[in-house]
């Protein structure tokens, strides 16, 4: 895709056709967010509804951001607030389309790994906030993640012919999830099942994109972890032995990892002579 960067025009649209349609994903994955730990279908009903009043949202009071600001953050019917929490989801899904584009046009990764990068980029967001609101990572979220995440990755393999990559993934796969499994037997309390599932399926794409995202992506999770749990327990808002959602942490390590691992594992091997 590098030739693409040439024609201005032609990454203009492509920019902002990932923003827009990654905005119509965040509007979906609101949805998924709140319906899915309440145990409610995200196909029936349909169309999105108040859940305060009940009342069912018209297709105009349901366009990413603007009909947000349009309402004044206000239910059209019953007056109740609208939490910003889905302004924020749909900029958030808006924004992940953008950078996974911005990732291929840029060469981050091969353009064969951006149909798996915008899946996992709306499976992060969904994985995130619930396990913020509810300290789970659903089994039913993980397995067609799992099953996504298989199939793409093999779909990649094919187009590049690089079959060995999928090996790796394999490899990382279990590396992780083994180490994440015996983290949960020493540390009690401060990993779940549910980050010992993840951990495989984050091994699977970053061992496949190569050995520095895999160790960088594992390392900065735990970095990024490490930092948002010592603010917490200095501000006394969680305690020692669990209260912290590790995975959204998990998962800002992956995508840290997927973008610039390469980069940030070349520049640790020339400062430190190895390289």
């Amino acid at each position: 895709m590098m030739g693409v960067i040439d024609d201005i025009p032609t990454v203009v649209v492509l920019l902002v056709a990932s923003f827009v349609i990654g905005c119509i994903f965040g509007s979906f994955l609101n949805v998924v967010i709140w319906r899915v730990p309440n145990h409610i279908s995200i196909t029936n009903p349909k169309r999105s509804f108040c859940p305060k009043c009940k009342a069912q949202i018209a297709w105009y009071d349901n366009i990413p951001i603007i009909s947000w600001m349009v309402l004044g953050a206000k239910c059209r019917h019953c007056k109740e607030p609208i939490a910003a929490r889905y302004p924020l989801v749909e900029s958030l899904g808006g924004i992940a389309f953008l950078a996974v584009t911005v990732g291929g046009l840029f060469g981050a990764y091969t353009p064969w790994m951006l149909p798996l990068l915008y899946v996992f980029a709306c499976v992060s967001i969904v994985i995130a906030f619930i396990d913020l609101d509810h300290h789970l990572i659903l089994n039913v979220v993980l397995l067609p993640t799992l099953v996504a995440t298989v199939a793409l990755l093999a779909l990649a393999s094919l187009g590049t012919g690089e079959w060995m990559r999928l090996g790796r993934g394999a490899l990382c796969a279990l590396i992780l999830f083994a180490f994440y499994f015996v983290l949960s037997l020493i540390w009690k309390g401060g990993m779940g099942d549910g980050d010992i599932k993840l951990a495989f399926i984050l091994g699977l794409v970053l061992g496949w994109l190569g050995w520095p995202q895999f160790i960088i992506g594992s390392f900065a999770a735990f970095l990024i972890g490490g930092v948002v749990s010592l603010v917490l327990l200095a501000s006394k808002k969680v305690g020692l032995h669990g209260g912290i959602p590790f995975g959204p942490s998990m998962l800002l390590g992956v995508w840290l990892g997927i973008f610039a691992g390469a980069p940030i594992a070349t520049l640790y091997l020339q400062f430190t002579g190895l390289a």
